[in-house]
């Protein structure tokens, strides 16, 4: 399935695994997807459905349709009110709507246009005592009162189950419908439905397991002791017994059960016993993150805007070299160790010393983006970057006086002298401008006022390993609490301006079903770190031969103790800190060259292969499959680049996007982007064939 790109880079595209079509009859079927964030952003769910939008709607065009809860606000500024296209929906709907329920129709306005059905929970309120014992009824599963959102799923279920029930009553035979449902909060549709005998294939994913979230929210190892949980007491113990229930009896219900990764799967088969019958990687649109020939330029414009803001933060302490620093970050929810930032903080601390012992002129800048709750911007932030701006206001003043009195001697045929081209109120006032630069501080750790400073875990760690950006560290922190935003008057940078101007984004994770920040990274061609409990890491050692060689770091932390994977994420920021800067555009090339594995064109199939798989066990006298074939994305790997180490040293320098900054007395080293991708081209077809396994790279 070839994908088609717009860069002058070469791209691999065409160069992913070639299978036989699994073309649905789209026609004579009609797909729904149900999902809590339709419309409705809450969290990762939002960007899967969203993203994938265009995809599937270039696929099953009219006859796709998602459908979610109904809010105001949401429906007012997200949706485009219209009739549907059916029939058969429109006479659903009305059996809905006559009974006092209210539902909306129209087009989600994101890239793609999908159709959007949406039911309004608080309009059926009233009808959640009858439906608590419907489900009651069904499964033996009781909701108790307190829990809102449990009973706001299960309202939102009995509608969709009703709607699917008048909709397949109309319909008949023809055309067939296939129901997607996402996470719980959507499980009680597939159940009540299931219960009832609706004909219609259903499928329903977990991006991560209830239980799970909880059981890592509270530090627990918990992937050494999947086999030892009692799941029945720690869902008790939690007060999520209920929704346990509603989650592990979807997936039983369900004909087809699949989750985002490798890793959740492992989890899935513990605490919801059973196995995914596949694997749906999230992916993106890689057309929205492109960046149209110089994704190379534009990391060197947004590196620029960061050391605008630092030169602002270090004020009085900016006593590096910029053109030597490297910008890390890490960015997400605030979920301490299942975000890793615990084994980041002790891997910097390491990587603090390393770089002093060996009196490495590198100094690393680290960005810990992670909303926490503040009261405004920290005082001395705000006044670093005036000072900054007053420097920057003052050294233009005097250039442009400078040029003029250097013209006008110049046009008289004169060398001026220093004394008659600056004047006494010059120097004063450059030497205003100098002291007010000097600072009895150090440059603070936050960008913002904490609300509990004390007790903030980030903070808590930096005083314990005594990072606080000294002069001699040569690692220094930012912790900016806030999401970032092209309004701030602190760092006026949106999230993707942000992360192209890094140098790498370090994300190691303890939990993360998928983790989407690196993905982003990737298809920005910016280098990151990440796990192998993290389902984006473990798609890449699937999918990838050499996967550090293309820009992903993967630590382990399922094999390894929590020492020896600090010391290897450690050893990994130190080696990217050693390379130099030939190295890491080069690096920045290669990893960019990965966005095709992630591209939903390609991901996509998956969901292809779930929908015929439960089509077929539905329906298995008009659809036919063979349920013990392999997926036919099995056995691809992209090889190890022919340049690894990446610091090729003869022939001729040809690297097709460089900085326009990089070092000159590294112009010698070459590099053939087109040479590599062609050799990459021929590896990849050679090994790959379909459900074989994959052909190390001889090198």
């Amino acid at each position: 399935m070839p994908l088609s790109r717009s860069f002058s880079m070469t791209s691999l595209s065409g160069v992913l695994p070639q299978w036989d079509e699994e073309d649905l009859p789209v026609d004579d079927l009609l797909l729904f997807e149900v999902a809590w964030e339709v419309t409705n952003k809450v969290g990762g769910i939002y960007t899967v459905i969203q993203t994938k939008a265009k995809v599937t709607v270039d696929e099953w065009g009219e006859n796709y349709f998602m459908m979610g809860p109904y809010f105001q606000h949401n429906f007012n500024t997200q949706v485009e009110a219209c009739e549907p296209p059916s029939a058969a929906i429109r006479h659903a709907m009305d059996a809905l709507i006559h009974n006092g329920c209210q539902v909306f129709f129209g087009r989600w306005l994101i890239e793609g246009s999908p159709y959007v059905i949406l039911f309004d929970v608080g309009s059926a309120a009233w009808n959640l005592d009858r439906w608590k014992g419907d489900l009651w009824d069904s499964c033996n599963i009781g909701l108790p009162g307190h829990d809102h959102e449990a009973g706001d799923a299960l309202i939102l279920g009995s509608l969709v189950a009703w709607f699917f029930k008048e909709l397949t009553d109309r319909l008949g035979d023809a055309p067939n419908v296939v129901a997607h449902f996402h996470e719980w909060q959507a499980g009680a549709g597939l159940i009540l439905a299931r219960a009832r005998k609706i004909p219609m294939a259903t499928v329903f994913t977990t991006h991560a397991t209830l239980l799970g979230r909880y059981l890592c929210a509270g530090n627990v190892d918990f992937y050494n002791n999947l086999d030892k949980f009692d799941i029945d007491k720690e869902a008790g113990e939690r007060q999520i017994y209920h929704r346990y229930c509603l989650e592990r009896a979807a997936v039983h219900c369900a004909h087809v059960f699949t989750t985002v990764s490798h890793i959740t799967a492992v989890e899935a088969q513990h605490i919801l016993h059973r196995k995914p019958d596949v694997i749906t990687p999230n992916g993106l649109n890689v057309k929205k993150f492109s960046a149209m020939h110089e994704f190379q330029n534009l990391h060197r414009t947004s590196k620029a805007r960061i050391q605008e803001f630092v030169r602002g933060h270090f004020y009085g302490h900016l006593d590096f070299n910029l053109e030597k620093t490297l910008y890390f970050f890490i960015a997400g929810r605030y979920e301490f160790s299942n975000k890793g930032a615990d084994l980041f903080l002790e891997a910097l601390s390491r990587l603090n010393y390393m770089l002093r012992v060996h009196k490495d002129d590198v100094t690393v800048v680290v960005f810990f983006i992670m909303p926490a709750k503040t009261n405004n911007f920290n005082v001395e932030s705000l006044k670093g970057q005036a000072i900054r701006k007053q420097l920057w206001d003052t050294a233009h003043t005097v250039k442009e006086k400078f040029g003029t009195r250097l013209y006008e001697a110049l046009l008289k045929g004169e060398i001026p002298e220093m004394s008659t081209i600056l004047d006494r109120d010059d120097f004063t006032m450059m030497k205003r401008a100098i002291y007010a630069t000097e600072r009895h501080t150090l440059p603070p750790v936050t960008t913002h006022n904490m609300l509990d400073d004390s007790s903030d875990p980030i903070l808590a760690n930096v005083r314990r390993i005594g990072l606080f950006n000294s002069r001699t560290d040569r690692v220094k922190i930012i912790f900016h609490p806030e999401f970032l935003s092209s309004t701030s008057p602190l760092l006026p940078m949106d999230y993707e301006e942000f992360v192209r101007g890094c140098n790498l984004g370090v994300f190691p994770s303890y939990y993360e079903p998928w983790g989407y920040t690196p993905g982003e990274c990737t298809v920005m061609g910016i280098p990151s770190v990440t796990t192998n409990l993290s389902g984006f890491g473990c798609f890449m050692e699937e999918h990838v031969s050499d996967t550090a060689a293309y820009g992903i770091y993967v630590v382990d932390r399922r094999f390894r103790s929590a020492d020896e994977s600090c010391s290897q994420l450690t050893q990994f920021m130190f080696g990217f800190c050693q390379q130099s800067r030939r190295q890491r555009i080069i690096q920045r090339n290669r990893t960019e060259r990965l966005s095709d594995l992630l591209d939903w064109r390609f991901l996509g199939r998956f969901y292809v292969h779930a929908r015929l798989l439960a089509l077929s066990r539905a329906f298995p006298d008009k659809f036919k499959m063979d349920p013990m074939a392999p997926l036919k994305t099995e056995g691809f790997r992209f090889p190890r680049p022919h340049s690894v180490p990446p610091s090729p040293s003869a022939s001729v320098h040809s690297t097709p996007h460089h900085s326009d900054a990089e070092d000159e007395d590294e112009e010698d080293e070459s590099y053939d982007e087109d040479e590599e991708a062609e050799r990459d081209r021929m590896n990849i077809r050679a090994p790959f064939v379909l459900g074989g396994a994959p052909v190390e790279d001889p090198l």
